[in-house]
């Protein structure tokens, strides 16, 4: 139970009527409560300022005012106590009044002990929950951490796996799409850590060229090779005591991925052209935005550093999939780059809110991120309005207008009869049924494949033709790239 929620909750009744007020604090003694009473609006006031009720019970007419002038007062002081409105002179427009106002229930005059006291156990039950969930809200759900914005179920599960791993040596494995923050992950954890006064190293396997990365890795002495013209440390002397990110590692190759694991294992290394070992202590995080076990089929990444370095994984979710977060990042961005450029947008317009969320940002944080600054830098007002956004927002908000040229072609495409009946669905000619069934998800591909050659690939426009998600499209698209060996798919394809 909260800390501030007390064992008896109070219930404050407001009664100018003595033997009324008597009554009803006589049923509510087979209630846990404490019950305060107050006779007077006056009264009332101070009795919910210093006592906090849980519950107020609340007559309509009283000596020094109305009912109604109560309910104004705790809107205004915003007080979250449901109030339950105890009166003789009822009637549907006074009980809409005082629903409006706040309150939580009515009840006629006179009032049963059974009512009254049903009425009280269920709205301090909903009280109590409300607070639960406040609670949790307050101490659970988390809409900024270490460098994330976003409040998301798939994001809140993510920062407590980082916090459980932040505390532990083992290494960790970070999985997802590029863009969705692999390297902020990293070096949240390693803020976390015991580490956080010791270097955060980073190395991106992907971007050094293949006979360099050794070097980089371990560093080498003078005359190791053409162009060695001094010793040089490498990242793992610079992590010592701290924490080794290596991005990308699916991207080392297979004969470097022996050595890494060695040093994985033992944390000894030896610089390219020597011979004598040194011992560091890192801390290792990796990530990739491939497959590791697919790398693992295809012989480019070894099964064993992979169970090695495998310990904690940590699999970012794609912007698509959190899109309940969308709007909050943008705004985080907006507002930061508004800043940095000097400019005066604070907000964005409700239609360009709607086509963000609707996009399926194959990009994911980091081309949400490139949209906003860039209409940061080519404009300038205090809104971000629709036409400021990049030239295939304008294509998804047109490509579901029937009455547009290009769904027309497509409709046309489709089967002659969409031309006649342009709202009837129409299968394409190669999905017709015959006696031949086929799965439900050969014929989905066809349909899906098929309205993409209509729509010059283009998925969003397919999307609406189709009235699905974009997000399905790609998510389709990739796992028929798992089931199609070899085959090639373009996610940046718009």
């Amino acid at each position: 139970m909260p800390s501030d929620y007390r064992e008896r909750p109070c219930v404050l009744l407001v009664e100018d009527a003595a033997p009324l007020a008597a009554m009803y604090q006589q049923y509510l003694k087979k209630l846990p409560v404490d019950v305060d009473h107050a006779a007077t609006l006056v009264n009332a006031k101070k009795c919910i300022l210093d006592r906090q009720p849980q519950l107020i019970l609340l007559d309509l007419k009283l000596p020094d005012g109305n009912g109604t002038d109560l309910l104004r007062w705790l809107r205004e002081e915003q007080r979250s106590s449901p109030v339950v409105i105890l009166t003789a002179h009822s009637s549907v427009d006074v009980a809409v009044e005082m629903m409006q106002l706040g309150a939580s229930d009515f009840i006629e005059k006179p009032v049963t002990a059974s009512r009254l006291i049903t009425t009280i156990r269920n709205l301090l039950e909903q009280s109590r929950l409300q607070q639960v969930i406040h609670d949790y809200e307050k101490n659970c759900v988390r809409d900024y951490y270490e460098g994330f914005v976003g409040s998301s179920l798939p994001m809140q599960a993510v920062y407590r796996t980082v916090d459980a791993a932040a505390t532990s040596k083992a290494s960790v494995f970070i999985t997802g799409e590029s863009g969705t923050g692999k390297e902020v992950c990293a070096e949240a954890i390693h803020r976390q850590s015991k580490r956080s006064d010791k270097p955060f190293i980073v190395l991106n396997c992907g971007a050094i060229p293949q006979d360099l990365m050794e070097s980089e890795i371990f560093g080498h002495i003078k005359g190791a090779f053409t162009g060695a013209m001094n010793d040089r440390k490498g990242a793992a002397i610079l992590a010592d005591g701290g924490t080794l990110f290596l991005d990308e590692i699916g991207e080392m190759p297979m004969a470097l991925q022996t050595k890494l694991l060695r040093f994985v294992q033992t944390g000894r290394f030896c610089k390219v052209g020597s011979n004598k070992e040194e011992t560091v202590d890192i801390r290792f995080i990796c990530a990739t935005n491939r497959d590791p076990m697919k790398a693992i089929e295809e012989g480019v990444f070894r099964e064993d550093l992979y169970y090695r370095l495998y310990v904690i994984p940590i699999n970012l979710p794609p912007l698509r999939d959190r899109t309940e977060d969308i709007v909050a990042i943008a705004c985080h961005f907006l507002k930061q780059f508004a800043e940095e450029e000097e400019k005066s947008f604070s907000s964005l317009d409700q239609e360009v809110r709607q086509l963000l969320c609707q996009y399926a940002w194959p990009g994911n944080v980091r081309q949400l991120q490139n949209v906003l600054r860039n209409m940061v830098v080519l404009y300038n007002d205090t809104v971000v309005r629709k036409e400021y956004l990049p030239a295939f927002f304008h294509e998804i908000s047109q490509c579901g207008m029937s009455d547009s040229s290009e769904g027309a072609r497509i409709q046309s495409a489709l089967g002659a009869e969409a031309a006649v009946k342009p709202d009837k669905k129409v299968w394409p000619t190669e999905c017709v049924l015959t006696e031949e069934v086929q799965p439900l998800s050969v014929v989905e591909r066809e349909v899906i494949e098929h309205t993409l050659t209509l729509c010059d690939g283009n998925i969003p426009k397919a999307a609406a033709l189709l009235e699905i998600n974009p997000s399905t499209i790609y998510r389709k698209k990739q796992q028929w790239q798992v089931i199609d060996t070899g085959e090639q798919v373009d996610l940046l394809e718009t």
